[in-house]
């Protein structure tokens, strides 16, 4: 797309920064030799917009630390007809939040360093008539890049047997995949061919036979940025009556929900010389360790159904994409080697060694093969993605795609910050971004065709956002559709605030009445006016607090009168110091949430009696939770009100999402609730958001959920479609039809018994084999029965039988766990699966 400000051409601004300093020279050599006209921009004084202006293109060569303010000053940049080109692993050591929003704003990301130089190769397709040039084909040593959005293109790849990524473009961004200007990456004509070519893509910049290193930041901008912008005046707040505490908090609180509060990895492993601690040296083999049960797991599941020949720890037959031999055996050496070098204290060999196992696996991980196991797949349909489709025929391609790649649950965004995106009567604004149709009412129809659910995404106490208002050109304070027009509704902190410090959004005081019964007649109206198959309850909570910091929220007039009805106390002057009535308070107010979810699930039960019905939850333990959020799904899950709850498990690395992921499934406070942990797929590589997915389905879990359609790149979706896309409409919905689910889930099991025992991988001897496969094929039999006529009776024998496996399991196991013992515990925690399906199922029946 030709540069949008002036089609003249222009200056290039080139980002010089302490990360790519010592690169400087080779840099500037190659922009030298390309004859551009550039200029030099200091990264460090980047405060803002102004600060950029003058410069038509901005080029970023392996600029890799950022900072949230110089991130945005480039957004709003770039939101004025800025373009840039970035090269090499662009802000991979700056902050989480810093990190997602450029992968937004670039659409797409630095995955991972290739181990060896490369071919690389440009591609032919679409809008790709800028690469039509000689010289952009050569050897280099880069890594791959991640699509990261809907209009990401790849515009070259590394030739290998996937081919993945090496350049990535959008209609603002080039993405160059190694590091430019540096002699051990690529050669200076390679480099400088590439440059120019994403140049004509913008319309060219002016040439230079010698250009000058000047700074391109005009002097005025300099001065504005320096200097201290005036701070606006405080709103006044609506409740001027609420008691002060003495001081602010000096800290933002995050609330980021969709967009995620993401634990970092776990365990963060670097080459490096320097000691490993014998804690540390545990760690990494657990973890590797790990690693390699989910790899062996994996390869088993689709072994058991292609047929495939696999010896213990070996796999004699390869698919044919794998590059490396054995990766199992040759992971397994390189775990013995990094025992030994750390004994040695050959720390730095022992990191290689670690880092090569891990690598191997990843390279080679069985995901392109089948997997059979009924399971719920959800993904998150965003707000962002769905305006950006506009219409019901664009909208279709992206359900083409979510069926194509197996996904047979939507949460489809239907209520965000207040703004129905339909036509309702109840809310009177529709969302402003959605123009001549209705998204919800073309969802519903487009999932079923494609034999797909569709459940409405609502935030329920979130009702207003200052980033939205900046989509829609509205005032920072404007608190959103809702409360400008019932203020009274407003949920406060407890310095009398209506926006939340942090996120910026508003809350409605879920003690508030009235409040209440608009919110329930919302949630009627989108079940009574659409065939939704489901409705997902989102920021069913509080914002996040610190008390013991200062500042909590859920302070609306409404709850201060009922709160001091009760108590006799104004809850404003009250502390986390007055332990007995701070925990009334605490308690007061998620009793007006666990009201509302009781509310409003019997209401829409009432309206659909199969309706199905979730909650995106915070996987927090439950004391902090309730100080900080005031979100007790426990006892949703306890008393029904919930059909699934959906933990928001988002993490860096899979050793993370295990560590937040294992408790919420071995408690057993959640009556028959079934479990859908989740992952994020923003900044995540695509080989660990498989191996994320892979450990999910190793524990007693019912499937997982991704946040979001917008992430779901070609690569990723390709995976998909190859792994997971053929059995999806056949296969039995656990939350529909949880009998069948679990029988179709017990034959899976025992077709990899099967598989192991044919195989000679099965370590149960004589007569304790023969009792097994007879106690196997008994609930085999129970189980297909269930299904076939639930009936309490059936369920009653089907219950019975499989508790009395489970109970003799690990006896028969026991050979097999001295040598299996991660595979062993994986079929324990499938078999605690179905015990969760049989006691959902329960419901039905009653």
């Amino acid at each position: 797309m030709p540069f949008s400000v002036s089609a003249a051409p222009g200056v290039m601004g080139v980002v010089k920064s302490q990360t790519n300093a010592t690169q400087w020279e080779g840099i500037t050599r190659r922009l030298g030799l390309s004859g551009v006209a550039y200029c030099i921009v200091d990264l460090q004084q980047i405060r803002q917009a102004a600060d950029l202006a003058g410069t038509q293109v901005l080029f970023l060569p392996n600029v890799e630390t950022l900072s949230a303010v110089q991130v945005q000053a480039l957004q709003d940049w770039m939101g004025k007809g800025g373009r840039v080109i970035v090269s090499g692993p662009v802000g991979t050591l700056s902050q989480p939040d810093v990190r997602s929003k450029l992968r937004s704003l670039l659409g797409a990301y630095w995955g991972f360093s290739l181990q060896n130089p490369s071919t690389l190769a440009p591609t032919s397709g679409k809008n790709q008539g800028w690469m039509q040039q000689n010289g952009l084909a050569g050897i280099i040593r880069g890594g791959v890049i991640i699509p990261a959005g809907l209009t990401s293109q790849t515009a070259a790849v590394w030739k290998s047997t996937e081919n993945p990524p090496a350049v990535v473009t959008t209609d603002r961004s080039v993405f160059l995949g190694w590091r430019w200007g540096v002699d051990t990456a690529s050669e200076p004509k390679l480099d400088s061919a590439w440059l120019r070519a994403s140049l004509t893509r913008y319309g060219g910049v002016g040439d230079a036979r010698n250009p000058a290193q000047r700074n391109c930041t005009p002097p005025n901008a300099i001065a504005s940025s320096a200097s201290t912008p005036a701070k606006p005046p405080s709103p006044t707040p609506t409740n001027p009556t609420a008691a002060l505490p003495p001081a602010s908090p000096p800290f933002q609180l995050p609330d980021l929900n969709g967009d995620g509060l993401v634990a970092p990895a776990g365990l963060e492993v670097k080459p490096s010389s320097q000691p490993i601690t014998a804690s540390q040296a545990t760690a990494m083999r657990q973890e590797l360790e790990a690693l390699i049960g989910r790899f062996e797991s994996a390869q088993l599941a689709a072994n058991a159904i292609t047929g495939g020949l696999e010896n213990r720890g070996t796999s004699s037959t390869q698919n044919s994409k794998l590059k490396t031999p054995n990766p199992l055996s040759n992971a397994r050496i390189a775990l013995q080697n990094f025992l030994q070098l750390v004994a040695q204290k050959n720390y730095t060999g022992a990191r290689q060694q670690w880092l090569q196992a891990r690598r191997i696996l990843w390279d080679n991980y069985p995901k392109d093969r089948p997997q059979t196991q009924p399971e719920i797949r959800a993904m998150w349909l965003d707000r962002g993605t769905i305006i950006r489709a506009g219409s019901e025929q664009q909208l279709a391609k992206i359900f083409d795609r979510l069926a194509a790649a197996g996904f047979n649950t939507v949460f489809f965004e239907t209520v965000n910050a207040g703004y129905p995106i339909y036509p309702s009567r109840v809310a009177q604004i529709k969302n402003p971004l959605v123009r001549r149709w209705d998204p919800l009412a073309s969802a519903v129809k487009l999932a079923h065709q494609r034999g797909m659910e569709l459940h409405a995404w609502v935030w329920i106490f979130a009702i207003g956002n200052q980033r939205h208002n900046a989509l829609l050109n509205l005032p920072k304070e404007y608190p959103g559709p809702v409360l400008d027009l019932n203020p009274t509704w407003a949920g406060y902190d407890n310095r009398g605030r209506i926006f939340h410090l942090g996120s910026g959004k508003t809350f409605l005081d879920p003690a508030n009445p009235e409040a209440r019964r608009y919110l329930i007649q919302m949630l009627e109206e989108i079940v009574k006016n659409y065939q939704v198959d489901g409705v997902q309850f989102d920021y069913i909570r509080n914002p996040f607090q610190d008390p013991n910091a200062g500042y909590s929220f859920g302070y609306g007039t409404a709850a201060r009168q009922q709160f001091q009805q009760l108590t006799g106390v104004d809850p404003v002057k009250i502390s986390p110091k007055d332990r007995d009535l701070w925990q009334r308070w605490t308690q007061f107010r998620t009793n007006a949430i666990d009201s509302f979810v009781a509310e409003a699930s019997r209401n829409l039960r009432s309206i659909k009696s199969n309706i199905i019905l979730s909650a995106a939850v915070f996987p927090f333990p439950k004391n902090e939770r309730l100080q900080k959020l005031q979100q007790n799904w426990e006892v949703w899950a306890q008393r029904g009100d919930i059909d699934l709850l959906v933990p928001m498990t988002y993490a860096l690395d899979t050793n993370r999402l295990q560590s937040l992921t294992q408790p919420l499934l071995s408690q057993n406070q959640l009556g028959s609730t079934l479990i859908l942990p989740s992952i994020r797929l923003l900044n995540l590589p695509d080989v660990v958001a498989i191996d994320q997915i892979q450990a999910l389905r190793n524990f007693p879990a019912s499937g997982y959920a991704l946040f979001a359609a917008e992430n779901l790149n070609d690569n990723l979706q390709g995976i998909f479609r190859r792994s997971q896309s053929l059995q999806a409409i056949a296969s039995p919905l656990p939350y529909r039809q949880p009998f069948k689910a679990a029988a179709a889930r017990y034959a899976s099991l025992q077709q990899e018994w099967n598989f192991q025992e044919a195989n000679n991988q099965l370590s149960i001897k004589e007569p304790a084999l023969s009792e097994w496969r007879k106690q196997a094929d008994a609930l085999s039999k129970a189980l297909d029965q269930l299904a076939a006529n639930p009936s309490a009776n059936n369920l009653t024998m089907a219950k019975a039988l499989l508790a009395s496996f489970q109970f003799q399991f690990k006896k028969w196991m026991q050979s097999e766990g001295l040598e299996q013992p991660y595979q062993v515990e994986v079929w324990a925690n499938r078999l605690a699966t179905l015990e969760r399906l049989l006691l959902y199922g329960e419901r039905t029946l009653k």
